[in-house]
């Protein structure tokens, strides 16, 4: 075997043929196995979360648009949700937050709303009532 060292990559006007002699030591390298070390290797773990915990909020606008759509808040929140959810299937992650933090948004004001208007649906024939 030679043992001369030689460069693996040759210019690619030289007219030579690439040197060989590298792919041979590698190749023996690799049978033979790697040279046995006293010190233990160390590792690099990487976590790769396949799944996002990002809230898309439909059970929450499907709630809203059929029991509380004050001013079809809970109607246009439903749209939303579902885009939400949408993008994060296909792994578009900022888009997917954009459109649930307006889900969100959406279904708290029409929450509000909702609350506020059975509430006056209630007091106000009430206080009708006592008044006659």
């Amino acid at each position: 075997m030679n043992h001369m060292v030689q460069t693996f990559f040759t210019p690619v006007n030289s007219g030579q043929p690439p040197n060989y002699e590298m792919l041979k030591e590698e190749h023996e390298v690799a049978v033979l196995g790697a040279p046995h070390n006293p010190a233990p290797p160390t590792s690099t773990m990487i976590h790769i979360h396949s799944e996002t915990s990002m809230p898309d909020c439909v059970v929450w606008s499907l709630f809203n648009t059929l029991f509380m759509n004050s001013c079809c808040l809970g109607l246009i929140a439903f749209p939303y949700s579902m885009t939400s959810r949408d993008r994060k299937m296909v792994g578009d992650l900022t888009g997917a937050q954009a459109y649930a933090s307006t889900t969100k948004c959406l279904n708290i004001w029409a929450l509000i709303l909702g609350i506020l208007m059975t509430i006056l649906l209630i007091v106000i024939p009430v206080l009708i009532l006592q008044a006659c």
